[in-house]
């Protein structure tokens, strides 16, 4: 399979996801009923995860597309390119997953050209189809194939944001970080760190959301707790790795990496 495909084989090992609600049963039920789906939430709180996951359940190949200012409906659909002498076709990620019948998922979907959405409005319809005009094709979405796309309503403004009329054209579910004890469990089982330790960090964790909009953009993520335990089981010591993981990549403002600091300080006990 392309490599940029990431094969999920339902005899093969599933990405491990632990669900919150019933976002699992929502997923598999739209994939079955062919309706497209729109994740949203916080930066590393687990949609692409919970994405790669559903694939994997559902014995579908993903195609994932992590969205950015220069991506184009041309680099999601395909491009004529000179290869060994000639000029050839080359489909792209979501054409792809289209004629294999899989997932695309393209995440942060709002950080990409306005191109990009006209082309995604035929296929999130009862039509279900990608017109292909360079090559004249008109693809029909067969059985399997599904649209998810996700982005971060929290960093909604003006330029970047969705268009009423395109989310509704999406099921849609909201994501957040998970309970407490349940955020422990998954950097736990993620990391290898004692649950007792990974209670800590996410208490340190929740004191630092708490900042998100005041002196933070966004608060600590799931992700992030899982590299600050990760660092921690090999010996790091904690508030190096707390440090490294919860506070510099937060911010680059001396007085309020300081403040987070001190928070930690006091979490952890630390004069």
């Amino acid at each position: 399979m392309d490599p940029a495909a990431k094969a999920a084989d339902c005899n093969g090992e599933i990405p491990w996801y632990e669900p919150v609600g019933d976002e699992c049963e929502l997923f598999e039920t739209a994939w079955r009923e062919g309706l497209p789906l729109l994740l949203k939430g916080p930066t590393g709180c687990g949609k692409t995860r919970f994405v790669a996951h559903m694939a994997a359940r559902l014995g579908r190949p993903l195609f994932t597309v992590s969205c950015h200012d220069d991506l184009t409906a041309a680099d999601l659909t395909g491009r004529h390119l000179l290869l060994e002498g000639e000029t050839r076709w080359v489909d792209g990620p979501l054409t792809r997953a289209v004629r294999a019948g899989g997932i695309c998922y393209l995440d942060e979907v709002v950080e990409a050209r306005k191109d990009v959405t006209v082309i995604l409005h035929p296929l999130t319809d009862d039509r279900r189809l990608l017109p292909l005009e360079r090559t004249g094709e008109l693809l029909h979405a067969p059985t399997g194939f599904m649209l998810v796309v996700s982005y971060n309503p929290g960093y909604q403004n003006l330029l970047k944001s969705l268009k009423p009329s395109t989310r509704q054209r999406f099921v849609s579910l909201t994501f957040d970080f998970p309970p407490a004890a349940q955020e422990a469990r998954i950097v736990a089982a993620e990391s290898g760190l004692g649950e007792e330790r990974c209670r800590l960090l996410v208490n340190l964790a929740q004191r630092l959301r708490a900042l998100k909009g005041q002196d933070l953009e966004e608060g600590v993520s799931t992700r992030l707790l899982i590299y600050c335990a990760t660092l921690v089981k090999v010996g790091v010591p904690l508030m190096t790795a707390a440090r490294a993981t919860l506070v510099e990549p937060l911010t680059d403002e001396d007085d309020v990496r300081e403040a987070l600091l001190e928070i930690l300080r006091i979490g952890l006990g630390e004069d």
